[in-house]
């Protein structure tokens, strides 16, 4: 006979795919009934209208079907109360205590900063994130950058996150990708005219609200420059890694050493420099053709004593995979392009943390 307990230790098994605990953990079974080869299994969904509610129904009936002389299995989808919501949340985010920010954190910021735009800095940043998550990294991607948000077209994240109570955010889940942007809480075409508090304020939120969970690696995707945000990122995130991106252009590599300068004046570490757009490969000869210049990031390597990460060719798939949601690390992982984002991302996992 098939009893209750041995359903349950099923179910324990099944992840939900947003916030990576099993839905037993998270109080999401609320029945479970077993009527000879028949099981039939009560769950709640965290908001009504869950875009991922397919795929936790077929993973329960997957889960509850191996079990030896069951029949039939049926999931009757519900949703939470407002209270088993705020439960939720303070069991996910007790105290409003940040995986990110709370001193002790174990989590490993990587600040993708340049100092200008246009140098190609959300495409490093998404395919670096891509690298991570490839190798076996649980990884967050946060787009800081709100004025120019673009990392929920480069990821094809473009539904709302879940609001859980008092407040509590969950980061959208892309491929076990944990991304949060402001280019899923308004439509991709809306400017986002604020001015500094309200950048700050909203920072604050994606830093400190939003249930990260048990995450690695943190990358964020910053604004360029030295404004408001950069500021806020150095004062919240004083311990994170600092990845400069820049173009071969000298003038392109004088900007981005501002950028340097300035996370040394709070105390943050460069630990690199990406190269974008470092040459365009011939198809037909394979020869290396420097369009855009070459030397100035060497240069500014070179005068802040710290690697060259990667040059990362002129590729036609990259930005087409950034407008598709479809990063070059996932849909061609053999070519030459994702090598060097892999390459950038075994260097950060080699670093001195």
């Amino acid at each position: 006979m098939i009893t209750r307990d041995q359903v349950m230790e099923r179910l324990a098994t099944v992840m939900d795919p947003e916030l990576h605990m099993p839905i037993t953990d998270l109080g999401m079974v609320e029945s479970v009934q077993v009527d000879g080869g028949r099981v039939q299994v009560g769950v709640k969904l965290t908001v009504a209208g869950c875009p991922l509610s397919t795929r936790i129904e077929s993973d329960v009936t997957k889960a509850v079907s191996v079990l030896p002389e069951v029949t039939e299995v049926g999931v009757d989808l519900g949703v939470m109360t407002p209270e088993e919501r705020e439960a939720l949340a303070a069991r996910l985010h007790p105290r409003r205590e940040s995986v990110i920010t709370a001193k002790d954190s174990k989590v490993r910021v990587v600040i993708c900063g340049s100092g200008k735009g246009g140098v190609g800095k959300s495409t490093v940043t998404v395919n670096v994130a891509a690298a991570l998550q490839s190798k076996g990294h649980a990884v967050g991607v946060l787009d800081a950058d709100v004025y120019g948000f673009s990392v929920s077209r480069m990821l094809a994240a473009r539904q709302q996150p879940v609001v859980l109570g008092d407040g509590v955010i969950v980061p959208v889940d892309v491929h076990d990708l944990r991304v949060m942007s402001m280019g899923m809480l308004v439509n991709e075409d809306t400017p986002v005219m604020w001015r500094g508090p309200m950048l700050h304020k909203l920072l604050d939120q994606f830093l400190n609200d939003v249930a990260w969970g048990d995450i690695e690696y943190l990358l964020i995707d910053a604004p360029p420059g030295t404004g408001d945000v950069a500021i806020s990122l150095s004062q919240e995130l004083p311990k994170a890694r600092v990845v400069l991106v820049t173009t071969p252009q000298e003038a392109a590599a004088r900007v981005a050493g501002r950028v340097a300068q300035m996370a040394a004046k709070v105390g943050q570490q460069v630990i690199g420099i990406v190269e974008n757009m470092a040459y365009f490969r011939c198809p037909d000869c394979g020869e290396a053709h420097s369009i855009f210049g070459t030397g100035g990031a060497k240069r500014l390597a070179r005068e802040l004593n710290v690697p060259l990460l990667g040059q990362v060719p002129i590729d036609p798939v990259l930005p087409l995979g950034g407008d598709l949601g479809e990063p070059v690390v996932w849909k061609h992982p053999d070519s030459e392009t994702a090598h060097v984002f892999q390459e950038v991302a075994r260097a950060i996992v080699e670093t001195d943390w």
